[in-house]
This record gives C-alpha cells, sequence and structure tokens, in this order.
C-alpha cells in the first residue's frame, strides 16, 4: 500500500491558504491519490461544535487552548489517523501550529503549556509538509475587510495579528524540515506553480 501524506495549510486570516486548498485536492487527485480535506477547529462533527464556540465565545485562555486539542484529538482518531493508515493523503486547512500561532503568540498563551498538550495529543505524528502562506499585516487586514461576517479572531487589532504571524515565522524557523514559507502577496498562478513543485519533493 502507498504511503499516505499530511499535508497542512497554516496562516493569518486573510493570508490566502484556503484560495489554494482544492488546487492541491485536485492536482494530487489527479496523480490517481485518494485525498481526504479536512479543517481545524472542526474535522468531526464534535470538532465542528467546538469550532463555533472557540471562534464565536468569550472564554478563558486556557479554555479555549484545551478545546482546540480535545477537537484535534477527536480529529486525529476519526479522521487522520485512519486516513493515513489506509495510504491516503490529508490535507488539513490548520493544524497544531495555528495552536501555537493564535493561542500562544497572538493571545500569549505559555509556550510551555502548548508544547505539554502537543506531546499528549499527536507526540509521533506531524505533518510532513506544512504550507505556510505569508503576507503583510495589511495585505491580510485588506482582503479581511472585504469579507462580510468576521469571527472573533478576525476581529482582533493589528498587535494580535503581528504576534501570530511572528509565532507562525518562529515555527516556520524552527521546524525547517517540514515548513515551506510561501509568499502570499503573488499572482494565484505563481503560487500553485511553486505548491506543485514543492509536492513533487514530498
Amino acid at each position: 500500500m502507498a504511503s499516505g501524506k499530511f499535508i497542512t495549510f497554516e496562516g493569518i486570516d486573510g493570508a490566502g491558504k484556503s484560495t489554494h486548498i482544492a488546487f492541491v485536492a485536485d492536482l494530487l487527485r489527479s496523480r490517481g491519490l485518494t485525498v481526504v480535506t479536512t479543517r481545524e477547529p472542526g474535522g468531526t462533527e464534535l470538532g465542528e461544535s467546538l469550532r463555533a464556540m472557540v471562534l464565536h465565545q468569550k472564554m478563558h485562555l486556557e479554555t479555549e487552548a484545551l478545546l482546540m486539542f480535545a477537537g484535534r484529538r477527536e480529529h486525529l482518531a476519526q479522521v487522520i489517523e485512519p486516513a493515513l493508515a489506509r495510504g491516503d493523503w490529508v490535507i488539513s486547512d490548520r493544524f497544531t501550529d495555528a495552536t501555537f500561532a493564535y493561542q500562544g503568540g497572538g493571545r500569549h498563551l505559555s509556550l510551555d503549556k502548548l508544547n505539554a498538550l502537543e506531546q499528549w495529543v499527536h507526540p509521533h505524528l506531524q505533518p510532513d509538509l506544512t504550507l505556510l502562506f505569508d503576507v503583510p499585516l495589511e495585505v491580510a487586514r485588506a482582503r479581511l475587510d472585504a469579507e462580510r461576517t468576521l469571527d472573533k479572531f478576525e476581529q482582533e487589532k493589528a498587535d494580535f495579528f503581528a504576534a501570530t504571524r511572528a509565532e507562525y515565522l518562529r515555527r516556520a524557523a524552527q521546524f525547517p524540515q517540514r515548513f515551506r514559507v510561501i509568499d502570499s502577496t503573488r499572482a494565484i498562478a505563481d503560487i500553485q506553480q511553486e505548491i506543485a513543485q514543492l509536492l513533487d519533493a514530498v
């Protein structure tokens, strides 16, 4: 059986990552691969319920982080791990790096606490490839301003997104073997050409 691969898409709100998920899924399927697309928070019935809570309800910061990892544990058990065991490729719109970026960077939760949760929930599983879509804050904000309804994270101020972006870039520097930072200010066709080349190397 062919080995399954786990690819995650990351970036601050407005970075443009979601634009490319369908492209990657279609490209991989055109190569004869079975692809599962999913998202965090979410991915399961429980995860989608938790998503609504995390994105729209005010709560203690540690509660927020614990809910993220609770949903992630269910997501791994029900979707990600079974798909990889079958030899499928899994594409997830966000994973644990997002929790480090948003709750750790943006909200300043202790990274030691997040590391402990990560080691508890998925100590032996990391993405094979993480695509980090990076844009200047003013570009990301301009894209968000064009949207209709913003969740509680999207409504945050510039300093929140600056800290979130900084933590994403710190993670990318910490784990260069799986991260690829993509300049998301370029034309979509140019970005997708780069993504296709990156997939060839996975």
